[in-house]
C-alpha cells in the first residue's frame, strides 16, 4: 500500500487548508484556534457552510449529493479539519441514517430526506437504547402497534444525543413478540415536532452538559410509510448502522485533536526552567498514542476503501471502534495529566484562571468515558470479532 501522498493530492490538501482558512466566520476561527467548544448553532452554521460548498458529505455517492472524492481525498479533507479544528458535524444524519436511507431506503424516503439532511434543514438522533436494552439492544420494548396506515408507538428511548434539538428521530422498535428477539424489530423514522405523543427530557451530564435526554412515546402515530426496509427487517437495519455509527465512534478526528490538545497543553506548562513537553517521558507518552493514532488512520482507510465499492462496514468496524474509542480516552488522560490541579477546572471556569483552550478538557474527560460504552460496549464489539473475524469455536 502506498502511503504517501502523490503531487494532485497535494494540490487538493493545499486547497482544502486554503478554504477551510477564508470559510471559517472569524468568531467560529478565534474559537477554533483556541480549541474551545463549539455551540449547536456554530456546529449547524458550518454544516451550511460546508453544505454550500458541496463538501458536507464526502462518504456519499456523488449521484445523491456527495463531492465525488476518492479515499484519498476523503483522508486528507478529514485531516485538514482536524488540523484547522472545525466544529465537529452531527453525525446521526450524514454519517448514520442518510447512508441507510442510501443503501436500503425506497426511492420516495431518499427523495425525501437526503437532500434536507445535506441542505441540514432537519436533524437527527438516534432512538437505540432503552433503560433495559443497551448492549443488548435486541431486549428493547418500545412497541410499534398497526392502525391503518399507521403505527402506534408506545415506550421510551434513553441516551439520545442531542435530542432536544433533533427534527426527526430514527428508532427501533418491536412490532412482533413471535420467533427471535431480533426478528420482530422493524427500523421507523419518526418526525419529533408534528408527531402528537412523543416527549423528549434533556438530562444533565456528569460532564456538565445536556448531551443526552430520555425520548418517551405515548400512542405517537408514525405513518407505514416511515418504515425503512420490511415490517420485521429492523436489526438488519441496525447492524448496517450500527457498523456506520462504530466507524464513527472510532473517533480519529476526536483523537487527533485530543493530542494535539495534549501537546499543546504541555507547551505551556512550565516546569522549572522549562515546559513540560520538553520532558523526554512525557513526550514518549504522545508519540506512543500518535502511532497507534497512524495506525487506525491506516485501518479506517481500508473501510472507506471498502465501502467505495459498495461494501457495508463489517466486523472490521469492531476494531476500529474498540481501539479507536480508548485512544480518545487516553488523550483525554493525557490532557488531565498535563494540567495537574487546572484539571479540576470546569466549562465556567473564569478567563483568568483557566484557558478557553482548557475548560472543557474535564467535561470532555467525564463525557468520552462513555466512548467505550455506547454505540455497542467493547466487550460486545470482542465478541463480534471472536465470531465473525477469528472465528473461534463456541464465539
Amino acid at each position: 500500500m502506498e502511503l504517501s501522498h502523490t503531487a494532485e493530492q497535494e494540490r487538493f490538501r493545499e486547497e482544502v487548508r486554503a478554504w477551510i482558512v477564508e470559510a471559517l466566520p472569524p468568531e467560529m476561527r478565534k474559537r477554533a484556534e483556541d480549541g474551545a467548544n463549539f455551540e449547536h448553532s456554530e456546529v449547524m452554521e458550518w454544516h451550511k457552510i460546508l453544505f454550500a460548498k458541496g463538501w458536507i458529505a464526502p462518504n456519499w455517492p456523488e449521484e445523491v449529493g456527495g463531492p465525488g472524492w476518492d479515499v484519498a481525498e476523503r483522508s486528507i479533507f478529514q485531516e485538514e479539519c482536524v488540523r484547522a479544528n472545525t466544529p465537529n458535524l452531527s453525525p446521526f444524519g450524514l454519517s448514520m441514517v442518510g447512508p441507510l436511507l442510501i443503501q436500503y431506503g425506497s426511492p420516495e424516503q431518499k427523495e425525501r430526506f437526503l437532500p434536507k439532511i445535506l441542505a441540514g434543514e432537519e436533524i437527527w438522533c438516534q432512538g437505540y437504547s432503552e433503560p433495559n436494552a443497551g448492549s443488548d439492544l435486541a431486549n428493547l420494548q418500545l412497541r410499534a402497534d398497526k392502525d391503518g396506515d399507521d403505527y402506534i408507538l408506545n415506550g421510551q428511548k434513553t441516551w439520545t444525543t442531542y435530542a432536544q434539538y433533533a427534527d426527526w428521530i430514527f428508532v427501533l422498535c418491536r412490532t412482533s413478540g413471535e420467533g427471535k428477539k431480533q426478528e420482530g424489530i422493524t427500523f421507523l423514522l419518526a418526525d419529533i415536532h408534528n408527531t402528537e405523543g412523543i416527549d423528549v427530557k434533556p438530562f444533565l451530564t456528569t460532564g456538565g452538559t445536556y448531551a443526552f435526554s430520555e425520548t418517551w412515546f405515548k400512542d405517537a402515530r408514525v405513518p407505514q410509510a416511515n418504515r425503512v426496509g420490511p415490517e420485521g427487517g429492523g436489526w438488519t437495519m441496525a447492524k448496517a448502522l450500527l457498523g456506520h455509527e462504530r466507524t464513527g465512534i472510532g473517533g480519529i478526528a476526536e483523537s487527533a485533536r485530543g493530542l494535539k490538545r495534549a501537546k499543546r497543553i504541555a507547551q505551556h506548562t512550565p516546569v522549572g526552567n522549562a515546559t513540560l513537553f520538553d520532558d523526554a517521558a512525557f513526550r514518549g507518552r504522545i508519540a506512543r498514542k500518535e502511532m497507534r493514532l497512524r495506525a487506525i488512520e491506516i485501518l479506517n482507510l481500508r473501510q472507506l476503501s471498502a465501502a467505495q465499492l459498495g461494501h457495508a462496514p463489517g466486523a472490521e468496524s469492531s476494531v476500529l471502534k474498540i481501539v479507536g474509542t480508548e485512544l480518545q480516552q487516553e488523550a483525554d488522560e493525557l490532557c488531565m495529566d498535563a494540567m495537574g490541579h487546572n484539571a479540576m477546572g470546569w466549562l465556567d471556569s473564569p478567563e483568568e484562571a483557566l484557558p478557553a483552550s482548557q475548560q472543557a478538557v474535564a467535561s470532555q474527560f467525564n463525557y468520552d468515558r462513555a466512548t467505550t460504552i455506547y454505540g455497542g460496549s467493547n466487550e460486545i464489539q470482542k465478541n463480534i470479532i471472536a465470531k465473525q473475524m477469528l472465528r473461534l469455536p463456541g464465539a
